[in-house]
C-alpha cells in the first residue's frame, strides 16, 4: 500500500496558507469580486489562494501537475494537484461562513485519473477533513489531533437524512421529478451546499446526498474522504469517482436506492 503521509502533509501546509489568505478577506468592505464568463462570481481571496498554493507546490512538487478552477492545467505528468481556493464562492462573498479550500491530489490509475489525497479546509467553521487511500478519512485541528471518521448505518431511505444544493438545477437538468420523488421518501431534506453535505455524508450526520452539476476541483478532495469514510462516491450515472460532472454520496447501503429514485424519470 502507497503511503502518502508526505503529501498530506503538504496538503496540510497548502491548506494553512490558503486558510490565512482567505480568511484576511472575509467579510472585507473593499473585497473585490468580477464575473467570470460563466457568470459566476470570483474574488480577489480565490486567486491569492490559488496562487499561493501553486507557489508551494511549484517549489515542494515541482513535477506534479496542478489544475485550479481559477488558472486552469498547468504541467504533465502521473501525479496531479486538483485545487479549489474557495468553494462556495457565493457564501464569501456574502459573509456566510460555509466556504472552504479543497485540495486533491490524484495518480494516474487505469481508467484515468484518481484521487489518492482529499483535503477540505472550512477556516469561518473551523473545521477541517482529510483522506489518504488506504489510510482512511479524519477531521481536527492536525495530523496529531483528529477522530476518524465513518459514515452511518442507515438502512432505510424513510430514515435517510438527504442533502442537496438547490433545486433550480435539478429542474435545469431535467430531473426535479425524481429529486421531489426521493424528497417524499426520505426522512428529512436539508440544501445545505457545497463541500459540507459530503463532509457530513464522511461524518455520518447525513446519509445521501447529491448534485446535478459540478466540475472535477469540486468533487477531487470530497471523493476521497467519502469513500474512505466507508462510503460510495459516484456520478449520477453510477460511475465510481468525481468524472460524470455531478456527484452522489451516500454511506453506501442506500446508495442503489436513492440513485435509483434520481434517474427514474430521466
Amino acid at each position: 500500500m502507497a503511503d502518502y503521509h508526505d503529501d498530506l502533509r503538504l496538503a496540510h501546509v497548502l491548506a494553512d496558507a490558503a486558510d490565512a489568505a482567505t480568511t484576511a478577506r472575509f467579510k472585507a468592505l473593499d473585497l473585490k469580486v468580477e464575473t467570470k464568463p460563466d457568470m459566476t462570481p470570483v474574488t480577489e481571496a480565490d486567486k491569492a489562494a490559488e496562487e499561493l498554493i501553486r507557489g508551494h507546490l511549484q517549489r515542494a512538487r515541482p513535477r506534479d501537475a496542478v489544475l485550479g478552477e481559477e488558472y486552469g492545467i498547468e504541467g504533465t505528468g502521473p501525479r496531479r494537484w486538483v485545487i479549489d481556493p474557495i468553494d462556495g464562492t457565493k457564501n464569501y462573498v456574502r459573509g456566510v461562513p460555509v466556504w472552504a479550500t479543497l485540495i486533491s491530489l490524484m495518480e494516474a490509475a487505469e481508467g484515468g485519473f484518481q484521487p489518492v489525497v482529499g483535503l477540505v479546509s472550512a477556516p469561518a467553521l473551523g473545521r477541517r477533513w482529510w483522506a489518504a487511500k488506504g489510510h482512511g478519512a479524519y477531521t481536527g485541528r492536525s495530523l496529531s489531533s483528529a477522530s476518524r471518521l465513518r459514515v452511518s448505518q442507515v438502512s432505510k431511505l424513510k430514515d435517510a437524512s438527504f442533502a442537496y444544493s438547490s433545486l433550480t438545477g435539478w429542474e435545469d437538468q431535467g430531473r426535479l421529478g425524481g429529486f421531489l420523488d426521493l424528497s417524499r421518501e426520505v426522512w428529512r431534506t436539508r440544501a445545505y451546499g457545497d463541500f459540507w453535505p459530503y463532509m457530513m455524508v464522511a461524518e455520518g450526520a447525513v446519509d445521501i446526498c447529491a448534485e446535478p452539476e459540478l466540475s472535477l476541483w469540486d468533487m477531487a478532495a470530497t471523493a476521497i474522504i467519502v469513500t474512505e469514510a466507508g462510503g460510495t462516491f459516484t456520478g449520477l450515472d453510477g460511475r465510481p469517482g468525481p468524472h460524470s460532472g455531478n456527484a452522489a454520496a451516500s454511506n453506501g447501503i442506500l446508495h442503489d436506492e436513492f440513485l435509483g429514485y434520481l434517474n427514474m424519470r430521466y
